[in-house]
């Protein structure tokens, strides 16, 4: 169950913006977003800040992440007035990993000026997904990984990938769900796959960067690129799903422990560190 909420008077005067640069493992999580009876990562932060300052705090997010997905460098923003703007690095550390549950991390703590928002002024998002194949499961990695089994053409992945790059309406990448009125146009800056080695244990990477994703985008792109890596489908199909704007005409979505929140830019010089 997600905890209460504890009740704190509003202040009067809010004269900046914090902006805290954190990660976590996403396994015990219902999602980021706070939702109702459920243990989300935004729950857990509010609850930690809000003891901390000891108010309610307006709560905003780069990037809303799945249940079971991860993040190393997620950022969320709120309002502080000048006293909370005074608060040095050290102290709002200490704090919060005290009252932060230990698979939520804070590194680093930003200030911005008034009416900065995490989300609304990212200029780009970065994901990794982690795909290990072969006979045996990654153990150590496990749960940042999605174990395949089969063999993947991680080249005819890739030339599928590089199909979606630009401006386009992913409508096809979105559960259909939220995409009900919403517009699906997205931009894609780069995507591309590589290897990595960690503990011992290697894996495909699939990175990609966009202006903004859909919800379950990035997933479901995955699964429909390994679709195109076991030669089921033809690098060129990335075009007729893209044009079919329909979940329907895409790839199944690929498991949620495979996926990592990476990066977050915004225009040099918005963030200051807090000292």
């Amino acid at each position: 169950m997600g905890r209460e909420t504890r009740e704190f008077d509003a202040p009067e005067v809010l004269d900046g913006t914090i902006v805290l640069q954190l990660g976590y493992d996403g396994s015990g999580y219902s999602g980021f977003a706070e939702q109702p009876g459920q243990t989300t990562v935004a729950g857990e932060i509010r609850r930690a800040v809000e003891t901390f300052l000891r108010r309610p705090i307006d709560l905003t997010c780069a990037g809303r992440t799945d249940a079971g997905v991860h993040a190393i460098s997620q950022y969320v923003s709120f309002p502080a007035t000048a006293a909370e703007l005074e608060i040095t690095r050290s102290r709002w550390m200490r704090a919060l990993v005290a009252l932060l549950p230990r698979d939520i991390a804070v590194h680093e703590v930003w200030h911005a000026a008034p009416g900065f928002s995490a989300r609304f002024d990212a200029r780009s998002r970065t994901y990794t997904y982690r795909i290990a194949t072969g006979d045996a499961p990654p153990l150590l990695t496990r749960s940042v990984t999605w174990w395949h089994r089969q063999a993947l053409d991680v080249e005819a992945m890739d030339a599928a990938a590089q199909r979606m790059l630009g401006e386009r309406d992913f409508k096809s990448f979105c559960k259909a769900s939220s995409a009900e009125g919403k517009p699906t146009h997205r931009c894609v800056i780069s995507a591309g796959f590589g290897h990595e080695s960690s503990l011992g244990e290697d894996c495909i990477t699939f990175t990609i960067c966009g202006n903004a994703f859909l919800h379950s985008m990035v997933r479901t792109i995955v699964g429909t690129l390994v679709e195109v890596g076991m030669h089921r489908r033809e690098p060129e199909w990335i075009d007729e799903v893209l044009a079919a704007r329909s979940r329907q005409a895409a790839g199944p979505t690929a498991p949620a422990q495979g996926l990592c929140f990476m990066a977050v830019e915004y225009d040099e010089g918005v963030l200051t560190q807090a000292e």
